[in-house]
């Protein structure tokens, strides 16, 4: 039966060894910009057999070299609590669970800016509670080794803004033809209005309800609170 303890064994193994290597890049990442992400390499598989003519296009700038203009869309857009949370928002996530009970499916998250990283750099879009919960495990240590400032400029600059187009100044250059430090407040809430759904919004540039939440955002972006190092 020692073959059953270590088949049995296998699947814990690799989650630690899976964790480990998660722990070791986060670390990493403090300093140097991630070379490519999980989420990436995953799309950028799919569009080499759907759409062969796109290029990766991701740019990595320094978080001071990104308008303050995007930075307070984002939070009012996708985390309003994100400099004084521990990254977990309680009420958002009890909200989405009640949503996916009555949906019967994993439809809504209540993912925070931390959360959406930790999938961004190391998990896929599968939507289950098992990996919910691997995404709950790197957001804490997320949290716990990286400063608010460093967590927000990866996620400024790894998530996906179109087919092909990684971060805030690829995106930047895309659609507006400037530097994201050069974003207005206008052109700021209509990123961030593309984030949730940005393939969708590429395919349809003249969609009425992109437009109508970039002015959403545009309103409270006011009342946006940006973390402490800003």
């Amino acid at each position: 039966m020692r073959w059953l303890k270590w088949l049995l064994a296998l699947p814990l193994a690799a989650v630690v060894v899976f964790n480990a290597y998660v722990y070791g890049s986060i670390l990493t990442y403090r300093a140097v910009a991630p070379h490519s992400t999980a989420f990436m390499q995953m799309r950028m598989g799919q569009l080499a057999a759907e759409k062969p003519d796109v290029d990766l296009d991701y740019r990595w700038v320094p978080y001071e070299q990104i308008s303050v203009n995007l930075k307070k869309a984002l939070i009012a857009s996708e985390d309003a609590n994100f400099a004084e949370h521990g990254g977990f928002d309680w009420a958002g996530i009890r909200l989405a669970m009640k949503k996916n009970q009555r949906a019967g499916q994993v439809r809504a998250g209540g993912s925070t800016i931390s959360q959406q990283l930790a999938k961004n750099l190391f998990l896929n879009e599968s939507r289950s509670y098992v990996r919910k919960a691997e995404e709950a495990a790197i957001t804490a240590m997320l949290e716990a080794t990286t400063d608010k400032d460093r967590i927000f400029a990866l996620y400024l600059n790894v998530i996906e803004w179109g087919y092909g187009i990684y971060g805030a100044e690829a995106a930047s250059q895309h659609y507006f033809k400037r530097s994201a430090a050069q974003l207005s407040p206008q052109q700021a809430a209509q990123l961030a209005a593309r984030v949730p759904r940005p393939l969708f919004y590429a395919d349809n540039p003249n969609n009425r309800s992109w437009r109508g939440k970039a002015n959403v955002i545009l309103r409270r972006m006011g009342s946006a609170t940006l973390p402490e190092g800003d």
